[in-house]
């Protein structure tokens, strides 16, 4: 089963559709999730939502984050989930010029989560606030709107994606089919 863990997306369903095709999926809302919440989970995923992380307190938001990292399965974040998941790892946030609709996302370095798409995909986008890449993560992708589009930890099954690939169509999808495939074939000591 994949946790989503609802960060306030209108989308959650969307996400969990998607993985649905592949895997169970469970929604849960961030805060109230409990450590049985994540117990014989084979992923998690974070969805948007509508937290500003570089003006209000994320405290509440960063207990679940370091509940999910705890769990040593994979995890993708989606937008605020890319971000909470950035500051976990002490990512910096800031301010951007506003970024919505469709942008041209270049994916450049190696991912799973790249996996049979093109090196430039369009995906929608909907922020006003952006993170640097935290300490132990290698950046993937970027647009000319924001440069940290993606990023994937050095060693641990951990991803972000600034953009919504829950409604950006087929690339998207294929995004989030290939972190379940990789979910279902992740071992816990690392072997793939």
């Amino acid at each position: 089963m994949i946790l989503v863990l609802n960060a306030g997306s209108p989308q959650a369903q969307a996400i969990a559709d998607i993985v649905d095709n592949e895997m169970d999926a469970r929604i849960i809302a961030i805060l109230e999730a409990t450590k049985e919440d994540f117990e014989g989970i084979k992923g998690i995923i974070i969805s948007n939502g509508y937290l500003s992380v570089s003006s209000m307190d994320t405290s509440d938001y960063l207990e679940k984050i370091k509940l999910a990292v705890e769990c040593n399965v994979p995890i993708l974040g989606i937008s605020l989930g890319h971000q909470l998941l950035g500051l976990h790892f002490e990512a910096q946030a800031s301010m951007m010029k506003h970024d919505s609709g469709w942008q041209v996302v270049e994916a450049f370095e190696e991912s799973i989560l790249f996996d049979r798409l093109p090196s430039e995909v369009e995906m929608m986008k909907n922020h006003y606030e952006t993170i640097s890449v935290p300490s132990g993560f290698n950046l993937v992708a970027a647009s000319d709107a924001c440069v940290n589009e993606a990023m994937q930890h050095e060693s641990k099954p951990y991803f972000g994606v600034q953009f919504q690939p829950e409604i950006s169509g087929n690339h998207g999808a294929i995004l989030i089919e290939n972190f379940v495939f990789f979910c279902l074939r992740y071992a816990p000591n690392g072997a793939h």
